[in-house]
């Protein structure tokens, strides 16, 4: 009987412990964060205006292959077949290069979101951690991945850090 009720004090001691040590838990919705912030708008304008230079660019250079093909397949027949064959191949090294261009600017276009939304992600979380400390929050998860949202939400507090107003 002794035994049972040292046994009983200690799983009591035990379940006062540690909800005493329980953890805060909070939650963000970080994509939502990163998009208000002003860096990232400004970093989508800036793609945007990039993509419309390359989008000019590759629809000039589609526009002169497009005629270049229609001028040669009306001369087609007036020409030897050594000189179509020549034409063949010239046509398909402007498709070629124009392929070429429109992964190059596409490859520019996300090696520059990277390059700039590197150091915006790096601050956002850097704000959310600054905020966890400041409430006492030992573990933020990102709501998206949530089933239940009942606890803490730092969407606000951080983007309060961050200077920007809120768009919720």
């Amino acid at each position: 009987m002794k035994h049972l009720k040292s046994l009983l004090v200690a799983a009591l001691l035990t379940l006062g412990v540690s909800a005493t040590n329980a953890q805060k838990v909070a939650h963000i919705d970080f994509e939502s964060l990163v998009a208000s912030m002003p860096e990232t708008v400004k970093m989508q304008a800036d793609l945007e205006k990039l993509g419309k230079t390359y989008g000019e660019e590759i629809q000039s250079a589609q526009k002169a292959l497009k005629a270049k093909v229609d001028k040669y397949t009306a001369e087609e027949v007036s020409q030897t077949q050594a000189q179509n064959e020549a034409r063949i191949k010239e046509v398909q090294t402007d498709q070629a290069k124009l392929q070429q261009l429109q992964q190059a600017a596409q490859q520019e276009i996300a090696e520059k979101r990277n390059a700039i939304l590197d150091p915006i992600v790096k601050k956002a979380q850097e704000a959310i951690n600054a905020v966890a400390k400041s409430k006492g929050i030992a573990y933020v998860l990102d709501s998206k991945a949530l089933i239940v949202k009942e606890g803490d939400d730092l969407l606000k507090a951080v983007q309060t850090k961050l200077g920007i107003t809120a768009t919720k």
